[in-house]
């Protein structure tokens, strides 16, 4: 029963945004998706799926791309990203989702009966190009909602957690944000996050830092194949 991790699915099967237009790589992505899913998950594995799922503005939009992600093997982990509209309603999302998909938001799932999935989409940083101060609120909000989630894995009683974030946790130099400062205060020893595309892969850190591995899982730099993490 392995862990597996991808974001930026960025799925429009009712064909309202392709994704073809930012580039030959997105072209039918879903499918070449399908075909590497279902040659590396089983249906006992679990997919942490990190964030910009669907293009739906409403969520009576998505029920093409969620029956698409039920049909996948596995069961799967959804985390918020920066274009989920239509994720508003926390207990309107978890009610509409099929079967094989759950949700996290301020809480966390189990991984294995002895790890916590925890985490929260994120934002950008201090130090981002144009951060405002409306950019601090949510940053700060993020911040938040990250030590709610990770905290109440810590007080039922969970000492292995893996953190995902939609954005990253680094600035523009990959200096450390607050959002590092709470996977440490927690002991996180994995997290992923994705949110970068394109030319901005090169803005993106792989490895051990610290004492956390990080993981970056945007499908296109993935080529469309979910990572294994454990």
């Amino acid at each position: 029963m392995s862990l597996f991790a991808i974001s930026d699915l960025h799925l429009s099967l009712n064909g309202d945004k392709p994704m073809d237009i930012f580039g030959d790589r997105w072209e039918q992505h879903h499918l070449r998706l399908k075909e590497h899913w279902e040659g590396l998950v089983d249906d006992d594995d679990t997919v942490i799926i990190g964030g910009d799922i669907s293009w739906a503005l409403r969520l009576e939009e998505t029920e093409l791309d969620f029956q698409f992600i039920h049909g996948l093997p596995g069961r799967k982990v959804l985390f918020k990203g920066n274009h989920d509209y239509w994720w508003q309603s926390y207990a309107k999302v978890m009610k509409s989702l099929p079967p094989s998909i759950c949700a996290v938001q301020n809480n966390y799932c189990v991984y294995e009966g002895h790890i916590a999935i925890c985490g929260t989409r994120g934002w950008n940083v201090p130090g981002s190009t144009n951060f405002s101060e409306q950019d601090d609120r949510v940053y700060r909000r993020e911040l938040i909602r990250l030590e709610l989630s990770l905290s109440m894995a810590k007080k039922d009683g969970f000492g292995q957690t893996v953190a995902v974030l939609h954005y990253p946790p680094f600035g523009p130099a990959l200096e450390d944000s607050e959002f590092v400062s709470v996977l440490h205060k927690y002991d996180v020893k994995i997290c992923l996050y994705g949110h970068l595309h394109g030319e901005d892969h090169c803005r993106a850190f792989n490895g051990e830092r610290d004492g956390v591995t990080y993981y970056f899982t945007a499908s296109d730099y993935l080529n469309f194949h979910p990572l294994q993490i454990l």
